[in-house]
C-alpha cells in the first residue's frame, strides 16, 4: 500500500471513530434528557423551532404559544380523548400496538386502501420529544430507542402528561392547555367532553383542522371519540385515589 492508500485509510479510520464517538455522546445526551425529563417540564422541541422558521420565510405569523400545566390540571376529559382518539390501547401496550402495526403493513400492500397511522402515543412523545417531522428509515429507528427509554424510565401518567404539552394543536399553538385557551377560552381542566374531543379530532392536521370550527369530518369525529371515551376511564392514577 503506497503513501496515498495509507493516508486514506488513516483518514477512514479516524471519520470510523469520529462517528462513533458522536453516536456514543448522543446516546448518552439522550438518555440524560429521558430521565431529566422524567421529573422536569420540556422546555423546547425540534417541532416548534422548525414552525418558527417556516413561518419566518412564509406568510404565516410568527407565533409561539405553549402553557406547560400537570395533567392534574389538563383535566380527565383532554386525557380521555385523546387517548380515545389516538392510542386506545394506551395503557395496555409497552409502546408499541403490534396488531395495529400489522395491520397498517397489511393494508399498504392493499391496493385503494390507505394504512392508518399506527404510532402510540408514547411513539408519538418520542418523536415530538426529539425530531423534526421529516420521514427517515434512520428516524424511525431511533424513534423506537426513545420509545423503548420513556417505557422503561417513564410511567404511562408522564409520557400522556409530556405528550398533551408538546403536542402541535395548531399553527404555532403547542400543548393542550394552550389549545383550550386559544379555541374556547377556558383552561383545558373546565373543557367539556365534547371541547375535548374536538380538539382531540383535530390531531392528525391540527394546522388544517380548528376545535373551535369543525368541518364535518371532524364533526362526526368529535362524537365518535365523546361516545367512546368512558371506555378508556376512569384513569390508572384515578384508580388509585378511589382505593385510598
Amino acid at each position: 500500500m503506497g503513501k496515498t492508500g495509507k493516508a486514506i485509510a488513516k483518514k477512514l479510520g479516524q471519520l470510523k471513530d469520529l462517528i462513533w464517538k458522536v453516536c456514543i455522546l448522543s446516546f448518552q445526551v439522550s438518555l440524560f434528557l429521558i430521565i431529566i425529563y422524567r421529573v422536569v417540564p420540556v422546555p423546547i422541541t425540534p417541532l416548534p423551532l422548525v414552525r418558527l422558521v417556516e413561518q419566518a420565510f412564509g406568510d404565516d405569523p410568527m407565533r409561539l404559544r405553549k402553557d406547560w400545566e400537570s395533567i392534574e390540571n389538563l383535566g380527565k376529559n383532554i386525557c380521555l380523548a385523546s387517548v380515545t382518539a389516538e392510542d386506545p390501547k394506551f395503557f395496555q401496550h409497552y409502546g408499541f400496538d403490534f396488531e395495529q402495526i400489522f395491520d397498517s403493513v397489511k393494508k399498504s400492500f392493499d391496493k385503494g386502501k390507505k394504512p392508518r397511522g399506527a404510532s402510540t402515543i408514547s411513539q408519538q412523545t418520542a418523536k415530538n420529544l426529539f425530531f423534526t417531522p421529516t420521514r427517515s428509515w434512520l428516524r424511525k429507528g431511533l424513534e423506537v430507542y426513545v420509545t423503548v427509554c420513556l417505557e422503561l424510565f417513564w410511567t404511562k401518567k408522564r409520557i400522556l402528561e409530556v405528550y398533551l404539552n408538546i403536542i402541535e394543536m395548531g399553527n404555532g399553538i403547542y400543548g393542550a392547555e394552550a389549545a383550550s385557551l386559544i379555541y374556547f377560552n377556558k383552561p383545558a381542566a373546565q373543557l367539556t367532553q365534547s371541547e375535548a374531543a374536538a380538539i382531540a379530532a383535530c390531531y392528525p392536521n391540527p394546522r388544517r383542522w380548528k376545535a373551535n370550527k369543525p368541518s364535518r369530518y371532524i364533526k362526526k369525529k368529535q362524537a365518535l371519540i365523546t361516545r367512546f371515551m368512558y371506555k378508556i376511564g376512569p384513569l390508572p392514577w384515578e384508580k388509585h385515589k378511589e382505593r385510598k
